[in-house]
């Protein structure tokens, strides 16, 4: 796994997915569930690796600099 997610890409996947799962003790009934979602992004930016990116050859990682 090639890391492809950026810093911001990162924070924002994961408050999004923190806020997404929020919704499961907000929510009543069966569209609390709807909250799990918010798994995704939370895993896939503290992992750095998103594999949807990766099949669409996308990164949000910036390119480091060569050295000198």
């Amino acid at each position: 796994m090639k890391i492809n997610v950026g810093t911001v890409d990162k924070v924002v996947r994961i408050a999004l997915g923190l806020g997404l799962l929020s919704l499961t003790l907000l929510l009543d009934g069966n569209a609390r569930w709807l909250g799990l979602i918010g798994i995704v992004p939370l895993v896939t930016g503290s992992l750095g690796y998103c594999p949807l990116y990766s099949i669409l050859g996308l990164s949000t990682c910036s390119a480091k600099a060569p050295a000198h």
